[in-house]
């Protein structure tokens, strides 16, 4: 049984307040006006241009790493890992860019956008490999390979990749050289962030919709991960999928590490993940692990990021504070999902709120005779 859409939006709506109501309570802790912030977090997104495509730019890179993130959870394993994939298909397709900077770039631009994607899909195939074949916790694995990642990322950027006009000048700033102008991802709107990137991820979505529901191979995926003793019975290969599965995830976060790169950066420089490797994973959630649901849902969390930004700004509160409000409202309604898929939870809850409606009396016939229905004759 599945509940309305009346009552999952009542549900969501329900979460929401709850969360500004929690987070209200820690900016009065911390002396900050709540109804100042949460103006500044709520309509700061969607009150400008400058909000709308920012909110546009930061939802990119979640719905590619979401994108993955359907395709391996649809297949039956949990991808922690975007983070460190998104770093090194970053990583990778910069070395191309670098090393191939004077070739032309209706050729360079291609095979760095391929390095990106293939540099995900290869660390991404790492613990799907070792789950399928050694049965390794891929939640484990993949979360010590975003270690992993990060430090192989600070090491190269402050030595082999560093920029040498940093190295000339002093400075030691942890970034590579600035990539060729003619493989940038162009703007949508002049004078913002927004980039291709942007339309490239929507035609993604749906190409990965395609590819789940209307493919063989998708289907097959998505077997392994409904059942794999059902689909090993069938003939389906379940390591191989299992496999498939966490490289087309990787791929997709390199895929997120690249775009970043050539639209928002243009160097590939410390923190170009900025978290979207996790945070796309809610968003994925968020999105009902679908491919078309995930787009609303990134341009959500994309708003609530932005927003978090914006709270902070207008009311000087610490960092930490709105990183948490921002983890409670995540919390709040990714939580509310088990209310959704449990109705006869809210029935439970709902019922001693529900008053008890008295019943209409029913209307007295009375028969030719003179005596009513109750065998009793009325009285003059």
């Amino acid at each position: 049984m599945k509940s309305s859409y009346k009552v999952q939006l009542a549900i969501l709506v329900i979460a929401v307040i709850s969360a500004l109501l929690v987070g209200a309570i820690l900016l009065l802790i911390v002396r900050a006006n709540p109804f100042t912030a949460y103006r500044a977090m709520l309509l700061g997104p969607f009150s400008s241009l400058y909000g709308l495509t920012e909110t546009a730019a930061k939802a990119t890179p979640l719905m590619l790493v979401g994108l993955g993130i359907v395709i391996a959870f649809r297949s039956g394993i949990l991808n922690i890992g975007g983070e460190g994939q998104m770093i090194i298909g970053a990583l990778a397709g910069t070395v191309v860019a670098i090393t191939l900077q004077n070739w032309s770039p209706f050729l360079l631009f291609p095979l760095t956008m391929l390095a990106g994607f293939l540099g995900g899909a290869l660390y991404g195939a790492i613990p799907g490999a070792l789950r399928a074949y050694f049965k390794v916790n891929e939640i484990l694995s993949t979360i010590m390979l975003n270690a992993i990642a990060q430090q192989v990322l600070v090491f190269l950027l402050r030595g082999p990749l560093i920029d040498p006009t940093e190295i000339a000048y002093g400075t030691g700033f942890p970034q590579t050289q600035q990539l060729a102008r003619g493989i940038w991802l162009g703007k949508l709107i002049p004078q913002t962030r927004l980039h291709w990137g942007f339309i490239i991820a929507i035609v993604l979505a749906i190409l990965v919709y395609i590819f789940l529901w209307r493919t063989v191979v998708g289907y097959r995926l998505r077997a392994v991960g409904a059942g794999p003793k059902a689909a090993r019975y069938a003939g389906i290969p379940v390591e191989g999928g299992l496999i498939l599965a966490m490289a087309l995830s990787g791929g997709f976060a390199g895929l997120a590490g690249i775009v970043e790169v050539l639209g928002i950066h243009h160097r590939l420089l410390d923190g170009v993940s900025a978290g979207y490797g996790f945070t796309g994973i809610v968003a994925a959630l968020f999105g009902r692990l679908h491919p078309i649901g995930l787009i609303p849902a990134s341009f959500l969390f994309g708003a609530l990021v932005l927003g978090a930004d914006m709270m902070q700004r207008a009311v000087a509160i610490p960092a930490a504070i709105v990183l948490t409000i921002q983890g409670i409202m995540v919390l709040f309604v990714v939580g509310s999902d088990i209310f959704i898929r449990r109705p006869e939870w809210v029935e439970k809850v709902t019922a001693p709120l529900r008053r008890k409606t008295p019943q209409p009396a029913l209307p007295v016939a009375v028969s030719p005779g003179g005596t009513s229905d109750q065998g009793e004759p009325p009285r003059d």
